[in-house]
């Protein structure tokens, strides 16, 4: 099945051509890691977690890449302003965004490279665009600081398509008086003894003979990425924001050391994201932690919100969006749940049905093809539970539609809980709700309806609703 994704760089939609069908190759930017990753962090997370399922379904082997930041200037500002030791923000911070995207129900890239652990591979980089005259090195005051330089090479920009003037703009942050040109990007600095640093053959001096310094932000996905996927590889990805200038100084980096066609063959960007209607401010009150959410409400429900909006239109993320989600999911899931007095009919044939891996539908396959198509798979697996509710064919017949909505599902990453689990939660009150509902069965057994109703009145107003069956009792959480 052809694979089509719209290609940032040409801005186009394409036929997806690996450099070699065997084993594809994913890179995606991941975190910095000084704080609990917000919600637009945890966007591009699922969005190439749907991405790399889809290509481990259409192909014999994919490696996914995703880096951790660990070293930065935010990070070192984190650590001023608390006092807390670089080394234990970046641990902690590192073992929250696992925690998080796991919630969220994001499988684990094959290779997570951290900065620190490739600077090795980052200074011979620099060496090779020094050698070949993409790179100076400052003089003066300003030594140790060695910059790319933008006039080096013809098509700088090819990526974000920038003028002269937005260039410069773009570049702001980092304008200092050693640039030859504006434009002109950091790609190592010199760092002092309490900052981090390593040594380096750039900036040695009497007060610095080991030439401490750092890389620049942009640096390390060029090294990381062809330390692990070759200095060719099929798919980089990540957010909008990041177009400009990051992955603009990525291909410049890396195609001015390896040629023009090396690198990323295809650029994947997912749109912004507001929240509330707003750009998300802590001043605001809409600046919102994957942490945080997570105390509130399921992270199944959380990702089906980033995935009901395509992957590059902008999106408003909203708690009552959550809540919609959510209602979507027990929807699925009570579906899920009509099957269980089927399967135990039937036990050898819904095992069976469930562990065929083929039993998937080609539709959504599809529509997940195209572009990534969530809006629309998600659709189609409406009207495939639908067929539940409605109960469409032989016992057979539902039991395979229950196993093609699990197989499809796992596309989107979506349904992968035991549906009795999923209305029950991980609450801590759990037992003594199961409690309530045993007393009550024994009320209703002996003919005490008052107190079997008081029962479950008392547990409908803790926001437990109970649905009897002839299989018995079953509770979910509103």
């Amino acid at each position: 099945m052809a694979l089509r994704i719209y290609d940032t760089l040409r801005r186009d939609k394409v036929t997806f051509e690996p450099r070699d069908p065997k084993h594809v190759r994913l890179y995606v930017c991941g975190p910095t890691v000084y704080d609990y990753a917000h919600i637009g962090n945890a966007r591009p997370v699922v969005v190439f977690d749907v991405l790399y399922r889809l290509l481990k379904r259409l192909y014999p082997r994919v490696t996914y890449v995703r880096n951790i930041t660990d070293v930065d200037d935010k990070i070192i500002a984190a650590s001023k302003e608390s006092g807390e030791p670089i080394d234990a923000i970046t641990r902690r911070t590192t073992d929250a965004f696992h925690a998080d995207m796991r919630a969220l129900g994001a499988l684990e890239p094959d290779a997570e490279p951290k900065a620190t652990e490739h600077i090795a591979e980052m200074i011979a980089l620099v060496k090779e665009l020094l050698a070949k005259g993409h790179a100076y090195e400052a003089p003066g005051d300003a030594k140790g600081h060695v910059l790319f330089s933008v006039a080096s090479m013809a098509d700088y920009g090819r990526l974000s398509r920038l003028d002269r003037e937005a260039l410069i703009a773009g570049a702001r942050v980092e304008v200092a008086p050693y640039k030859k040109d504006p434009a002109d990007f950091v790609l190592w600095k010199p760092s002092t003894q309490d900052l981090p640093g390593w040594d380096s053959p750039w900036g040695r001096s009497p007060q610095n003979p080991t030439g401490r310094g750092r890389p620049g932000w942009h640096l390390e996905c060029s090294a990381m990425s062809e330390k692990i996927l070759g200095s060719s590889f099929d798919i980089h990805g990540g957010g909008q924001d990041l177009i400009f200038p990051h992955h603009e100084n990525e291909i410049a980096q890396s195609t001015s050391v390896h040629g023009r066609d090396a690198f990323a063959k295809y650029w994947m960007h997912n749109g912004y994201l507001m929240a509330e209607g707003e750009k998300m401010s802590k001043s605001l009150g809409n600046f919102y932690t994957v942490h945080d959410l997570l105390k509130e409400f399921p992270g199944e429900a959380i990702r089906l919100v980033l995935l009901k909006t395509h992957y590059r239109q902008p999106l408003d993320f909203t708690k009552e969006g959550i809540l919609e989600a959510k209602r979507e999911l027990d929807r699925f899931y009570r579906g899920l749940l009509e099957l269980r007095e089927i399967e135990k009919r039937n036990p050898k044939f819904a095992a069976r049905a469930d562990s065929d891996p083929d039993n998937i539908a080609k539709d959504i396959i599809e529509a997940l093809a195209d572009d990534l198509n969530t809006h629309v798979a998600l659709a189609i697996l409406h009207t495939l539970v639908d067929g539940i509710f409605h109960g469409l064919g032989s016992d057979e017949g539902l039991l395979l539609r229950g196993a093609t909505i699990k197989q499809s599902a796992y596309l989107l990453g979506i349904l992968q809980h035991d549906p009795e689990a999923w209305f029950k939660g991980a609450a801590a009150d759990n037992a003594e709700i199961e409690k309530l509902i045993d007393e009550r069965n024994a009320a209703r057994k002996a003919k005490d309806f008052k107190r079997a109703d008081a029962i479950r009145d008392e547990l409908l107003g803790k926001g437990i609703v109970l649905e009897d069956s002839a299989s018995g009792t079953i509770w979910r959480r509103q």
